[in-house]
């Protein structure tokens, strides 16, 4: 089996069909499917059940959250590779041809591909330098190369882990999984299994379509963005487990701070305080740990006066006295 294919849907009736589909008839044909149907309450596993595919392997549970399914299905996947789909989304026909190929001949342990984003409401396909792999310069192309090699620009790479086609012997021995009862479980879960990586591959080509639309997770701010605060925790506990936290502390300290600081200015008024009490309270626990110095010393004066201004007041209404 040269690929396992990872679709973990969640009342996705509007949109799973032109996932599965795009499976169903890519180019390579020689790959497992496993799709995790997790307590879909609308039509969605009607849809997945309507199909007469040997390849399909349908996992059917109550509804436990996508990073708990997809650790999961990655327990049962036996292909040579693994990827992974969203349920919105879908992936050019030529897709897991091109992406086993490019990761074969490499021998990676991670292949990185090219995202288009499709905006469901205008039909519009675009790009962006995220998903353009536009962090890695002309150097990258064509070769393997090793994390270290990224070290200056890591914190601008996508975490999106349905953009990357992983080695199975490598997601087992690494024993990343991603983390469970939150969402943006694709951060930590990118920079632990990027820098457990010995090699890596990108392939400038657009093989993954991101499907916008008015319940994307990640293009909404609303209370969603709560989970910014755990995600940003386990992902410093995941450097400081694993040892990278010492080399990459000043970019991963930066990261830290700023994504609650984006959620906070642009997530809806009702979570605002909400969010404001997630981060103060994870500020409160830093300044009481060993890591307080290096918050310090490695942010610049403005996320520095943030991380501050946190820490000094009580409530949000107190928070946003001191922008003053």
């Amino acid at each position: 089996m040269k690929v396992s294919v990872i679709l973990c849907v969640y009342n996705e009736e509007k949109f799973v069909k032109k996932a599965i589909d795009s499976i169903l008839y890519q180019t390579l044909d020689d790959f497992e499917f496993i799709i995790v149907n997790d307590g879909s309450t609308d039509n969605t596993l009607d849809i997945i059940n309507s199909y007469d595919d040997k390849r399909i392997k349908l996992i059917n549970q109550d509804n436990i959250g996508l990073g708990a399914s997809r650790n999961k299905a990655m327990a049962e996947a036996s292909g040579e590779y693994v990827v992974f789909l969203d349920g919105d989304d879908w992936f050019s026909e030529d897709a897991l041809e091109i992406a086993y190929g490019e990761a074969k001949s490499g021998d990676t342990d991670i292949s990185m591909f090219k995202i288009k984003y499709y905006d469901d409401e205008t039909g519009s396909i675009s790009g962006n330098d995220w998903f353009d792999l536009n962090s890695f310069d002309e150097s990258f192309d064509n070769r393997v190369f090793s994390p270290i090699e990224c070290k200056d620009f890591l914190f601008d790479l996508s975490v999106n882990a349905c953009q990357k086609i992983y080695k199975n012997t490598f997601l087992k021995e690494s024993d990343v999984k991603f983390v469970e009862g939150i969402y943006f479980e694709d951060m930590p879960f990118f920079f632990e299994i990027f820098l457990k990586a010995r090699k890596i591959s990108i392939i400038r080509k657009h093989l993954y379509y991101h499907r916008k639309h008015a319940n994307s997770i990640t293009d909404i701010i609303d209370c969603n963005y709560l989970d910014t605060v755990p995600a940003g925790q386990e992902l410093m506990k995941r450097f400081i487990d694993n040892g990278f936290y010492e080399d990459y502390k000043y970019d991963l300290i930066a990261y830290k701070i700023n994504g609650p600081k984006f959620a906070l200015s642009e997530i809806v008024d009702k979570c605002k305080r909400p969010l404001f009490d997630l981060i103060h309270d994870d500020y409160l626990e830093i300044r009481d740990s060993i890591y307080y110095d290096d918050f310090l010393n490695e942010l610049g004066p403005v996320k520095r006066k943030f991380f501050l201004d946190v820490i000094k007041s009580n409530t949000y209404d107190e928070f946003e006295m001191l922008k003053y």
